[in-house]
């Protein structure tokens, strides 16, 4: 190979090995990097455009991560045979790689920048999602590309007190906890997890192991990066002069920390509008420079006021202390059609969420690189731009919808029941009303109560509260404030999302901006979101404190019965003609499970009573000295062979077909002839033989006994 600067290095992260490779492929990216673990492997390549946009005062980044099927050796379904749109893993992915890199980029850095991960190979035991996201640090440190802290990530798994850094697909399913953190060597900086129930200390433990992971990693990357040689662009900052600065906080701070003090969001949002054109109108039209920096003063003061009145007076904005949740209120059965409803309000932030049941027939089929799967339980978020006063195009679900969708569906997952204890197929969604912080939150405790006013039987309810910290890193001085509202968000140094049960944590979402968040803040932070989970809670069950114990009318009812499993091909029948004729001739729907578990689907009652009763003749097994109504099948010479029940038929011996000797079978019976048969033996090989004398005998001593009785009266 020609004009090949190859660097190659190797870590070994507990019981595996990951190797980052740059210098072969893709060589005409700026940067671009191999990712491998195991026979997983990712390439990931980062891009810039040659000239800055103009007019923007964005970060113009794009990320995307694609899943190839030809990695695990298959081919696409559908008509096409390619690979479409990005999957919801695709999507979910791309913004963990997206979220951690973001923050990472300089100040004013104005050229278009692309980061694409690509899954050449997949195999059995290592996901490829935490290796995109190293790898996306990685080809953005051996790129010209500024970036200003490298940083990795990892997954950490709970399997029997044991926590694992990156554990395999089959470990994680027996896992409680599954845990994606990306971090640099000085602290984490963005954190999603799903659990089961996990408490605040096994998460705090868990970050900590997973950032020891990280710094080796992140060490192998730097040495990588500085092995390729590849010199970075310096980014060019606008210098606003102090002076100009201190004009216009002198002018603007007092009116700008009132305006944003006002409770009401947009009566907010049209003073602090109103404090900015205000000043920008008393610069002459001429001087537009000055204009637009003044603006850019203006932004930066708005969230100097929120940090001074957090840190320096103890205070937040609308007033609230740092612990406290806004307002909650809740209402049960809006829709009167909707199998269960709720509307949920905290603040400004409201969610009207509904729960659908339906079958197995409604479970969603899922195309994923290693195969395919099918959910039954699903959760969809939905975010119309009237909830914040806007006017956009009604689209498909974008990024964000997708990832708020997933983390409640996530926290929520852990509390639906099984499958064998509930058939149903389950879909959420939640729709966002209005907005002014946390409406994924809301979509937790929403779906929670939608659910059990559905009548499904959770385990435990569901709450989630987003927490915010903002932080001096000079001084180190910090405050944890509960349940942030937009700007707290938006000016705030960490989004951190938990959502859980009274037991404990099903889920966490965080991004952080600063670099200084100990262990402490982590523990303060964790104890704070419980104490207020639990406050959401309460105030959660003093609306519906339990699952109905009825479903809506309008909801099927599922029936499931257990079969034999061999047993199966009877319901079934050749090439599922049996299973097609009980549907039609009842109107339900029938799965049937390979353990035998047979789910009867219907909005009637009488019809699935019907289509059990069925089954059950199907499946039955003949009992010993039971009576059975027969139809003669065929005659022999020493007998006839009657079928007692569908597929099941016993041999009626010619000296038990009556109480009188039979010289010639078909002198007492014809074939087709419905007989009562009584089964007086079945052997070890499940041969069943039948008497009818028996019957003729028993019914001769009644009789006998009958004729009898008055006798003995006289």
């Amino acid at each position: 190979m020609h004009n090949v600067n190859l660097q190659r290095r190797e870590i070994q992260i507990g019981s595996r090995t990951i190797s980052l490779e740059t210098g072969k492929l893709a060589k005409q990216a700026d940067g671009a990097v191999i990712v491998r673990s195991g026979d997983t492997v990712v390439l990931v390549t980062a891009c810039r455009a040659q000239n800055a946009r103009e007019g923007i005062d964005f970060l113009p980044l794009t990320v995307d991560y694609r899943e190839y099927t030809y990695a695990s050796g298959r081919i696409p379904g559908g008509f096409f045979k390619r690979e479409g749109k990005p999957s919801e893993k695709e999507v979910l992915t791309s913004r963990l790689i997206d979220r951690p890199i973001r923050p990472l980029f300089p100040s004013g850095w104005r050229y278009e920048t692309q980061v694409i991960a690509l899954v050449l190979s997949a195999d059995t035991d290592n996901d490829s999602d935490v290796l995109a996201i190293t790898g996306a640090s990685a080809a953005l440190a051996t790129s010209t590309i500024p970036f200003q802290k490298t940083i990795a990530g990892v997954r950490v798994g709970l399997v029997n007190g044991q926590f694992i850094v990156n554990p395999t697909f089959a470990e994680r399913k027996e896992s409680t906890l599954d845990l994606i953190v990306a971090g640099s060597a000085d602290g984490i900086v963005m954190v999603e997890a799903g659990a089961r129930e996990v408490s605040e200390a096994d998460v705090v433990t868990a970050l900590e192991v997973a950032h020891a992971a990280i710094k080796q990693i992140v060490a192998a990357i730097d040495a990588l990066a500085a092995a390729a040689g590849r010199k970075k662009t310096v980014v060019q900052k606008k210098d606003i002069g102090h002076d100009f600065y201190r004009e216009v906080e002198e002018k603007v701070y007092a009116p700008l920390s009132e305006a944003m003090r006002i409770r009401g969001k947009l009566e907010n949002y049209d003073r602090v509008d109103q404090v900015l054109d205000e000043f920008v109108a008393s610069i002459p039209e001429g001087e537009i420079q000055r204009r637009t920096e003044a603006k850019h003063i203006f932004h930066e003061l708005k969230e100097k006021v929120l940090r001074d009145e957090v840190l320096d007076r103890g205070v937040r904005l609308d007033g609230r202390r740092f612990d406290e949740i806004r307002p909650i209120w809740s209402e049960a059965s809006v829709l009167p059609r909707a199998h269960g409803s709720v509307v949920f309000t905290r603040g400004e932030t409201q969610a009207l969420v509904t729960c659908t049941l339906g079958t197995a027939d409604d479970e969603q089929k899922i195309e994923h690189v290693s195969g395919e799967f099918y959910k039954r339980f699903m959760l969809h978020y939905n975010f119309p731009p009237f909830s914040v006063g806007e006017v956009a195009f009604l689209r498909g679900p974008g990024r964000r919808e997708i990832g708020h969708g997933a983390l409640a569906e996530r926290a929520l997952t852990p509390v639906v029941p099984g499958e064998d204890k509930f058939a149903y197929t389950v879909r959420i969604v939640s729709d966002i009303l209005e907005s002014n912080g946390s409406s994924s939150m809301a979509s937790v405790c929403g779906g929670s109560m939608a659910m059990m006013d559905a009548g499904v039987p959770l385990k435990a309810a569901v709450a989630g509260i987003a927490m915010g910290l903002i932080m001096d890193e000079k001084t180190g001085k910090y405050a944890v404030l509960s349940d942030i509202a937009g700007a707290e968000d938006h000016y705030g140094d960490m989004d951190f999302k938990v959502a859980g049960t009274t037991g404990g944590i099903t889920a966490l979402q965080m991004d952080i901006k600063v670099s200084g968040v100990t262990a402490e803040v982590m523990r303060k932070a964790l104890e704070q979101a419980r104490q207020g989970r639990l406050h959401i809670l309460a105030a959660m069950a003093t609306t519906l404190g339990a699952p109905r114990t009825s479903m809506s009318v309008f909801a099927p009812r599922i029936v499931t019965i257990r079969i034999p499993v061999d047993k199966i091909r009877d319901v079934i029948g050749p090439g599922g003609k049996m299973i097609r004729s009980i549907i039609e001739r009842t109107g339900v729907k029938i799965d049937v499970e390979d353990d035998g578990r047979v789910n009867v689907a219907s909005s009637d009652g009488d019809s699935a009573q019907k289509a059990i009763g069925i089954i059950q003749e199907l499946t039955a097994t003949p009992e010993l000295n039971k009576t059975y109504m027969g139809k003669v099948q065929r005659i022999t010479d020493f007998g006839a062979f009657v079928e007692i029940m569908p597929g099941t038929d016993g041999l009626l011996h010619v000296s038990e077909i009556s109480t009188h000797r039979v010289k010639d079978v078909r002198d007492e019976l014809k074939e087709g002839q419905q007989i009562m048969v009584k089964v007086i033996n079945i052997d070890p090989t499940g041969k069943i033989r039948l008497s009818r004398k028996a019957l003729l005998q028993d019914e001769a001593a009644k009789a006998g006994a009958e004729a009898a009785t008055p006798a003995a009266k006289d």
